[in-house]
């Protein structure tokens, strides 16, 4: 078994999320609690309804992006598929295709199947320059198949 995902998976998963989740819950927590009138010149209503705002729409950001990747590793018949907690296996006749594209400075990477599993119609995962490349080589009629570069 190969792993075509990066090493930073979990980093990017779960301790990204974290932090931001502890540290600026601590903050919007403190501009909440805390008395007081103004923060420089702004009123203090105002400056909790920014803050929490900041902190929410980091929250759907972390989720919609960094907390929806996943662990990918494969063999020579299936693609291992996991978050950390949970695992599936999809065989590659199970899988519809392979989109590589770019978002911001990262290279992502979603698996779109056929049918729904356990983590839905799409997985997606932050390709290794060097493993990714080398399991397509090593499999080029499933590259012709599966691998599309948008």
């Amino acid at each position: 078994m190969q792993r075509i995902s990066t090493n930073l998976t979990l980093f990017y998963k779960l301790f990204i999320p974290v932090f931001w989740i502890v540290f600026f819950g601590s903050v919007t927590m403190a501009a909440l609690l805390y008395t007081f009138e103004y923060v420089g010149n702004i009123p203090a209503r105002t400056f909790r309804i920014l803050v929490v705002a900041f902190y929410l729409s980091g929250l759907l950001l972390l989720a919609f992006t960094l907390m929806r990747l996943k662990r990918v590793e494969v063999d020579d018949s299936y693609f291992y598929v996991t978050n950390y907690f949970k695992t599936a296996r999809y065989p590659f006749h199970n899988i519809e295709k392979v989109e590589l594209s770019r978002f911001l400075i990262f290279r992502v990477a979603t698996i779109h199947f056929h049918e729904a599993g356990i983590f839905g119609k799409r997985a997606a995962f932050v390709p290794t320059r060097f493993r990714f490349h080398e399991f397509w080589e090593a499999h080029p009629e499933l590259r012709a198949r599966l691998l599309v570069e948008a």
